[in-house]
């Protein structure tokens, strides 16, 4: 493990990633062939593009805890994110990809069971398998609770994106976004001066709401570091 690494149990990220699933399970199965191009709070990408986008972390995950490698571990769930740059050539290649995808798939219900079935399958390994498994994944190593953890972060986050295109979709879970809040404190590098709620924080952190004047002057010379992950 990395010196300096945060630290995050297998039980606490299992039942993290359990409950972002869970809430962002709900808000698919309310989701129907109508809803497929409404826009979400991620920019610039349509319910089908993203609900694709999110097929592809569970299946990524079975990739890599079908295949542990003995390399040390270089990431933990915080330090993961820090190489994601939402602007550059391969960001930007993959969402060309996802969205070519997405549009060709015809069959929404068959989409939409595409990813049940992977994310479903995905949990049941994750419960499974030992926590002191190293796992590789982007060109990165590291345990299977900091996977865990990335993954249930994602789907919360998600989650918010998807949850605008369904009419009183429920919050995600509290130990999601628990998860996601440990994950921006992480890369601030301390909590916010600031009252926001786990929503708020997720929302502004991630760039799906733009920071106030006020709030930029309380965050100070930390605001430059908005958004925390994108």
């Amino acid at each position: 493990m990395p010196s300096g690494a945060a630290r995050v149990g297998g039980d606490e990220a299992r039942a993290a990633l359990e409950a972002a699933y869970t809430g962002l399970a709900a808000v698919v199965s309310a989701l129907g062939p109508a809803d497929r191009r409404r826009p979400t709070l991620c920019a610039g990408w349509r319910v089908e593009a993203l609900l694709f986008h999110c097929l592809l972390d569970p299946q990524r995950a079975l990739v890599a805890l079908a295949t542990p490698t003995t390399e040390p571990v270089d990431v933990d769930f915080v330090t993961y994110w820090r190489d994601y740059q939402p602007g550059d050539p391969g960001a930007r290649a993959h969402a060309r990809f996802v969205r070519r995808v997405a549009a060709a798939v015809d069959d929404w219900a068959a989409l939409a069971g595409w990813w049940a079935q992977t994310a479903q399958a995905m949990l049941q390994v994750v419960a499974a398998a030992p926590v002191r498994r190293r796992l590789a994944t982007q060109g990165h190593v590291l345990t299977l609770p900091d996977l865990a953890a990335t993954l249930a972060v994602e789907a919360t986050i998600h989650h918010l994106d998807l949850a605008v295109a369904v009419p009183d979709a429920g919050a995600p879970a509290a130990a999601a976004l628990q998860m996601v809040r440990r994950t921006l404190d992480g890369l601030l590098g301390t909590a916010p001066p600031l009252p926001w709620d786990d929503v708020a924080y997720a929302l502004k952190g991630t760039g799906r709401m733009a920071l106030t004047r006020s709030e930029r002057a309380r965050l100070g010379e930390r605001a430059q570091a908005f958004p925390l992950l994108a």
